[in-house]
């Protein structure tokens, strides 16, 4: 009995070490081993190579909704995240800022909150001020239209989305702003 209880121990330890884990209800749990980490680092994708977004859509923390679609024609930055997400509070600051940076040259910041509760979701939101709009995504159906580009359970991981609605590069884990401003700048100046 004490192995196992020695076992439990040292697996809860490695999940929550290991990338975003949470002890929520309606949360992943210890020894949850879907949640997919990453390095943060962006990886471009050759123009020939972009393969379209999917439709996306859905209703927004404060109420209305939001859609890839309403953005056509600009470069979008799709960035999957949860409140209990340690990597993803991390991050959150990078996101507003180069948001903020480059909001005015044609780019557009959509948040898809993810497995969340939605009070919790809201709360985070109203800390972090980030200034754009952010899907509620709890059933994660958002996540899994980009599986195969994104694994659907890797958070956080941002997608930036070219002015042709393709998926022009990825990131996951928590991004660094030196590697998202860049690559949005890249990709906004195509």
């Amino acid at each position: 009995m004490r192995a196992k209880s020695l076992s439990l121990v040292l697996l809860a330890a490695s999940v929550l070490a290991g990338g975003c884990a949470g002890g929520q209800g309606g949360q992943p749990q210890a020894g949850d081993t879907r949640f997919v980490a990453g390095d943060g680092k962006m990886q471009v994708f050759d123009v020939a190579e972009r393969k379209p977004a999917p439709h996306v859509e859905g209703p927004t923390l404060d109420g209305s909704t939001a859609s890839l679609a309403a953005h056509k024609g600009k470069v979008v930055v799709l960035n999957f995240w949860a409140s209990w997400c340690g990597p993803c509070r991390a991050e959150a600051p990078v996101l507003k800022e180069v948001a903020a940076k480059t909001k005015d040259t044609g780019v557009q910041f959509l948040g898809v909150d993810f497995k969340d509760r939605q009070a919790d979701a809201k709360a985070f939101e109203r800390n972090e001020q980030t200034g754009y709009p952010h899907i509620f995504d709890q059933p994660g159906k958002v996540a899994l239209a980009f599986q195969g580009t994104v694994p659907p359970a890797a958070i956080p991981s941002t997608l930036i989305i070219d002015k042709q609605g393709r998926i022009a590069a990825r990131a996951l884990g928590a991004v660094k702003y030196t590697d998202l401003y860049t690559t949005v700048t890249k990709v906004r100046d195509e």
